[in-house]
């Protein structure tokens, strides 16, 4: 395409959106054929709302894309400044791609590819809620189209948690670094890591500094309009324009990673930590009755904050049990040290997470019988 023809696209497309006739998509000054967000071949896993029939949008991170395609290439298209996506190509290593330009609405995720059919599996790798990610779909080459996908893994696990679920500073590997997108890196989390050595799909409700009842330096009294369970029925973070339809995603096994904001700067009340547990529970089981729920610590808490929170967590579930719940469970991961390095603010590395990920995956698969 020439200098001329760009030109002559992005002028005739100006005027069409004027005069309301043309979509986002008609703008892109590009070759190939365009796959919308909407196409029904694509795979989406995770809390995704398409409400609006050529965007899927999330703000959670590990949501995935999955599609099959024809050809020799593909380009991925996104809102622009949609953040971080992991990207993996015919099952090869994972890569990173970005959205983090004003203009960046268009990025390759495969070249040179041999010409027949590919996957790619496409994973948002960060926390979304300041951006509002939108992927709107691929282009590939001329005449190309989506195949349908094979069957999806049966498995399902739902993970919810804090930072430590996010993928905070886990690319990091100076534990006085501070929060930077550019560290956070889902795919690489325990959470992550776990579903695919089980070959489960996942599903996260996760954000930064949250808890069950007070999130991180909050007040004693907690913060009792933005905590968990003021979000989980949702499905974008700090957005309840959705209801999330949990009929979506029925996963077999929920892990619940909470309290380690709860306890922070030892500004907690022990009473209100174990009601709020208690209330969240109640909300977990309304919407998922036939799950099993996994409490779990680690790998943060020290000292007397992870007694507080064991403790807690095991009251917690032996009185779900005594009350007729007995699909209730507690797992406690082993706490970070400097042996496996800190990531940034001192939270997991990524040899930690590995480490998270291998022992709740001996957990799981014994619980689970996913052998």
């Amino acid at each position: 395409m020439t200098i001329r023809d760009i030109t002559t696209a992005v002028c005739i497309a100006a005027l069409s959106l004027i005069a309301g006739t043309v979509s986002a998509y008609d703008t892109l000054p590009l070759r190939g054929s365009v796959i919308k967000a909407s196409d029904t071949n694509f795979r989406y896993t995770g809390r995704v709302s398409q409400r609006h029939p050529d965007a899927a949008e999330f703000t959670y991170p590990g949501v995935q894309i999955e599609a099959r395609f024809e050809g020799t290439s593909a380009k991925m298209i996104a809102k622009p400044k949609s953040g971080y996506f992991m990207v993996q190509i015919d099952g090869s290593e994972a890569f990173k791609v970005a959205f983090t330009g004003e203009q960046d609405s268009v990025v390759t995720i495969a070249a040179a590819l041999p010409r027949g059919e590919h996957s790619a599996v496409i994973t948002y790798a960060i926390e979304g809620y300041e951006f509002m990610p939108e992927f709107r779909g691929l282009i590939l080459d001329e005449g190309c189209s989506l195949r349908p996908l094979p069957e999806a893994p049966q498995r399902k696990i739902e993970f919810i948690g804090n930072s430590i679920t996010c993928g905070y500073g886990n690319e990091s590997i100076n534990k006085l670094d501070h929060f930077d997108y550019a560290t956070e890196n889902h795919y690489y989390t325990y959470a992550a890591i776990t579903a695919r050595n089980l070959n489960a799909r996942e599903s996260v409700c996760a954000r930064s500094g949250i808890g069950v009842y007070r999130n991180y330096d909050g007040p004693k009294t907690g913060n009792p309009k933005d905590n968990m369970r003021q979000q989980y029925e949702y499905t974008f973070y700090n957005n309840k324009e959705e209801k999330w339809n949990f009929d979506a995603f029925v996963p077999d096994v929920i892990c619940i990673n909470l309290g380690t904001n709860d306890t922070s700067t030892k500004n907690y009340d022990k009473k209100l930590l174990r009601q709020a547990y208690q209330d969240f529970l109640k909300m977990v089981r309304r919407n998922n009755p036939s799950a099993k729920i996994v409490f779990l610590t680690g790998s943060m808490l020290q000292g007397e904050e992870l007694e507080v929170v064991k403790s807690t967590l095991d009251d917690v579930a032996e009185e779900a049990r005594k009350d007729g719940d007995k699909e209730v469970y507690r797992f406690d991961m082993t706490p970070h040290d400097e042996s496996l390095y800190y990531g940034a603010d001192y939270h997991p590395s990524y040899w930690q997470h590995q480490k998270m990920a291998a022992e709740l995956t001996a957990y799981l698969r014994a619980l689970m019988h996913w052998f």
